[in-house]
């Protein structure tokens, strides 16, 4: 569905509410050019206490650290742009939705350095289903591992949520789909698994919970670190700093996929190959529908992973 089609109206962009079709930039914007921009993704889910962003102190967090890098200073705290995405919310009468801050060097001059471009920042948020498709979340998808390598560490930060480097994602999820599959794996430079272009993976073998570290050339996802908790509380051993090969992949039990968008996304292919018995497999359903009652509270745990509206 296309934003056209969605009954959202409002955007908060440098500190004030905006009509959606007005929230516009320059075309010579530095970020526009360079990808000099960082953002997040957060899900706010319908609960019987009232609309509730997960993990939101996190992510914000997170965009505050992806700044530095760049030395891009944000003019905004944290208190003042999450009192903003609470208002956006409930001017939109958003029960659930998909939220995105995203702040970029703006327009001033056109070099490579920013200079003077001063930072812009905006938050939007809009309803969003399951990522990959509702039936991706039971039944899992095809994937490929992709032909582009992820980036190093050493080349552009991994650990910052960058908008320009979303196209190595870009690259490897279109190839994915040119050639029938739902979804990518990236290998780092090593020749090893890193993630998927918008998502951490997971592998499960003999019982226990094996996910690439973060020196591995990965996004620390906060999905990642939210399934880590989930699995190690339900009682399974999680190595969250493995090394995993690519051949390793196809003689996995099972596989799956996490993210703010993607949730928790079972692998039931790779490269044709069928991962265990080609379904959900039985931990992959055990996290997953804990990660659902965590995120539907349908529980009192982790309360304090919320953001009510």
């Amino acid at each position: 569905m296309g934003f056209d089609e969605m009954d959202v109206d409002t955007i908060w962009m440098d500190g004030e509410f905006v009509d959606w079709d007005d929230a516009q930039i320059h075309v010579l914007t530095h970020g526009l050019h360079y990808g000099t921009g960082i953002f997040e993704g957060a899900r706010c889910y319908d609960t019987e206490e009232g609309p509730a962003i997960f993990r939101w102190e996190e992510h914000i967090e997170r965009l505050y650290q992806s700044a530095k890098p760049y030395e891009m200073e944000i003019d905004h705290d944290i208190e003042e742009l999450t009192e903003a995405t609470l208002e956006l919310i409930q001017r939109q009468e958003l029960a659930s939705c998909y939220i995105r801050p995203i702040a970029f060097y703006g327009y001033d001059t056109l070099g490579v350095g920013p200079g003077d471009c001063p930072t812009r920042i905006a938050i939007a948020a809009w309803p969003w289903g399951a990522y990959l498709g509702e039936d991706a979340l039971e039944n899992g998808i095809e994937v490929m591992v992709s032909s582009w390598r992820k980036h190093a560490s050493s080349q552009i930060p991994t650990n910052a949520k960058t908008t320009g480097l979303y196209v190595n994602s870009l690259l490897a999820g279109e190839e994915a789909r040119r050639n029938g599959y739902a979804e990518a794996i990236v290998l780092n430079k090593e020749g090893d698994v890193a993630e998927g272009p918008g998502e951490n993976i997971f592998m499960v073998r003999d019982g226990e919970i094996y996910t690439p570290g973060l020196s591995e050339s990965i996004l620390d996802g906060i999905t990642r670190r939210t399934v880590i908790t989930l699995a190690e509380d339900l009682g399974y051993t999680v190595h969250d700093r493995a090394s995993i090969s690519r051949g390793e992949l196809n003689t996995a039990d099972e596989l799956f996929f996490t993210g703010s968008a993607a949730e928790v996304t079972p692998i039931r292919k790779v490269d044709n190959v069928v991962i265990g018995d080609g379904d959900r497999g039985p931990v992959t359903e055990d996290i997953q529908s804990k990660f659902f009652e965590v995120v539907e509270r349908r529980t009192d745990e982790y309360d304090d992973w919320f953001t009510y509206v």
